[in-house]
């Protein structure tokens, strides 16, 4: 891939405190950009110490934890346990918090396809398909998720080189591409419940996700 991106450049730059349902609470370095290639309103956290992971990593240290994460109003704001999209995201926002780095909150709703998308792939899904089929189905990519936009935030905050936490092998091979190094890809929880199964067997079986849905780590 190896594509040449223009630059964007940082917008605004606020801190936001941040609290969980379950109590957490952290501080958040929340930026905007300008000049992404998407033209959608993605958003980087900086957490924990950033900026001493991004000196660190300068010298040759270690890089900063980054998490790209796309937007996913059903999991991350009502609760839906019929993905592990809130609970990732509230296990990254502690894990970087704690080393310093980054999560990247991606407004791609629904592997690309949208929300109202989404929502006509759960109905097809109840009918008997997997997530990837359903997108299918409809007409759509089976993931139509890219990380231009991603690589764009990364290195205009002068992350060039990051560890990933992310169980998707397609993240680390699109940012690299797109000129971030990925020093190490560091798996994230398996959040597995009797009702998001059959959608993380699916991320195993058909994207070669890092899952271990027999011994799931606690979180």
């Amino acid at each position: 891939m190896n594509e040449n991106l223009p630059p964007a450049a940082v917008r605004t730059s606020v801190r936001v405190p941040l609290r969980f349902a379950d109590g957490y609470e952290t501080v958040a370095q929340v930026v905007t950009f300008a000049d992404l290639v998407d033209d959608r309103e993605h958003l980087l956290l900086g957490l924990g110490d950033w900026q001493a992971a991004l000196e660190r990593s300068a010298t040759g240290g270690t890089a900063p934890l980054v998490r790209p994460h796309s937007e996913c109003l059903t999991g991350d704001v009502f609760g839906s346990l019929r993905c592990d999209c809130g609970p990732q995201l509230r296990e990254a926002v502690e894990r970087i918090a704690e080393t310093g780095g980054f999560l990247l909150y991606l407004r791609q709703e629904g592997r690309g396809i949208g929300l109202y998308a989404k929502l006509d792939a759960y109905a097809l899904q109840d009918s008997g398909l997997d997530t990837y089929e359903a997108n299918v189905a409809l007409g759509r990519g089976e993931d139509e998720r890219e990380y231009r936009a991603a690589a764009q935030m990364l290195l205009a905050v002068g992350a060039q080189r990051i560890r990933l936490l992310s169980n998707n092998p397609d993240k680390a091979a699109q940012l690299e591409g797109f000129g971030v190094a990925v020093a190490e890809r560091v798996p994230t929880g398996v959040h597995l419940s009797s009702s998001n199964l059959h959608y993380l067997e699916a991320k195993r079986d058909h994207t070669a996700h890092t899952l271990d849905l027999e011994h799931p780590a606690a979180s």
